[in-house]
């Protein structure tokens, strides 16, 4: 049985490396996305061999985690191999899964997956049972995407570690196995707001100002009305 996201508290905040798990079988073309959770490509398994040599601080890293999907669960394990070594695990952590409720972003169950990954260094006790139903706390729902997306930044926050890295989804504006460097703000309230690093921002070629708080609120309602125009979140589902 899943267990509850548990927070420990600590002082300092730890930096968090959030990376885009490498080309699927789903990004080749349209009709794939019907595909049920598929796996890496081979020009994806290439791109983790080189998201391992690229990716600068594998030595600091002290936690991974990754949405429980399958192909972000390869990308660790191919990117990450040096952690790994070391003697660390995978978290799988469901609340990181993708947003959509379509075929391809939909993960398989927990005992599929306990089976395809047992000889692997992967904790799934944090996955649930029903996180594949793409209803109630899971559902493709904006709010309930947010709010799926502020307890992750929190559990974040308040691990012990000081280097993470969550394996995860990007979606538009981000490559695959691109990876940018977070740290959390010192803000009051439980938002857990992150700002990119700047080493993290220069080595993207970044050099604009970032958008400030008020910036990123009037991009996102303005996100958040181009999602219910069109649809992209089924509001029937929660």
């Amino acid at each position: 049985m899943a267990t509850a996201l548990l927070t420990i508290p600590h002082k300092v905040a730890p930096i968090v490396h959030f990376v885009r798990h490498a080309q699927g079988y789903h990004n080749l073309c349209v009709a794939n996305q019907s595909m049920h959770d598929p796996s890496l490509t081979p020009l994806g398994e290439a791109q983790c061999y080189q998201l391992c040599q690229d990716f600068p601080y594998h030595s600091s890293v002290d936690l991974l985690v990754a949405s429980p999907l399958r192909r972000t669960l390869y990308t660790t394990l191919l990117g990450f191999q040096p952690e790994l070594k070391r003697g660390l695990i995978i978290i799988a952590l469901p609340e990181a899964q993708e947003l959509a409720d379509v075929p391809c972003d939909t993960g398989s169950s927990v005992k599929i997956l306990e089976e395809e990954f047992r000889d692997h260094a992967i904790d799934f006790s944090l996955v649930e049972e029903d996180w594949t139903s793409n209803k109630g706390k899971w559902a493709a729902d904006a709010a309930i995407v947010e709010k799926r997306a502020r307890e992750v930044r929190q559990w974040l926050k308040t691990r012990p570690e000081k280097n993470i890295v969550l394996v995860t989804h990007g979606g538009t504006g981000w490559v695959n196995t691109e990876f940018r460097s977070y740290f959390f703000t010192n803000e009051s309230g439980d938002n857990a707001s992150i700002v990119e690093t700047m080493a993290s921002r220069q080595r993207r070629k970044g050099s604009e100002t970032p958008l400030s708080q008020t910036e990123q609120r009037e991009l996102k309602a303005a996100k958040q009305n181009l999602w219910d125009e069109s649809g992209y979140f089924l509001q029937s589902k929660v």
